[in-house]
């Protein structure tokens, strides 16, 4: 490709991957979405990239989602201030029944709504006990190490990541990290 950088909006064509739209621009390469093959990460310096509609980019720029996403992970990070996080629609006013193996002994029902805010709670102040380890004056192997629980925690509960109505709001595990 020329000597040009490509801002956030314009349009190129990849030999395997098809149409796409740049939506960050970064020192060496771009983040493009795919109609078919979702978001890739592509080195200005590929060859086979061909600029549809060129938009231009005097400086690398952060889309505002990109901005929005990092402001929001600062405030998690640094606060203790427990955000709404929206209920998969599909499990409001939704009722769970905890059925024991003994039919004589009665049910217990738990509205989704309440199980799901006592998650949110869960995950809130596994985010505060992160931070407070993170700001401690314990060594760095320590940290590491009770770092390591907390995101093997964050792991088992990814269970309950069908509860969220967003993605970003789940659970993510060992493997995500």
């Amino acid at each position: 490709m020329e000597n040009i950088t490509l801002g956030i909006g314009s349009r190129v064509k990849h030999p395997q991957y098809g149409k796409g739209v740049v939506i960050q621009v970064y020192a060496d390469s771009y983040e493009i979405t795919f109609i078919d093959f979702g978001i890739k990460t592509i080195l200005k310096s590929f060859a086979g990239l061909e600029v549809l509609d060129y938009v231009g980019s005097e400086t690398d720029m952060l889309s505002f989602e990109k901005v929005e996403k990092i402001i929001t992970k600062v405030l998690r990070r640094f606060s203790d201030i427990q955000e709404t996080v929206p209920l998969g629609s599909r499990w409001k006013g939704g009722m769970m029944i905890l059925q024991p193996a003994d039919r004589n002994l009665k049910a217990k029902e738990i509205p989704v709504e309440t199980f799901f805010h006592k998650i949110v709670m869960v995950r809130d102040r596994l985010r505060v006990m992160e931070q407070r380890i993170n700001a401690s004056e314990l060594s760095d192997e320590d940290k590491i190490n009770l770092q390591q629980y907390i995101t093997r925690i964050y792991g088992s509960l990814t269970t309950f990541n069908i509860l969220f109505a967003n993605k970003e709001d789940q659970f993510e595990g060992e493997s995500a990290k």
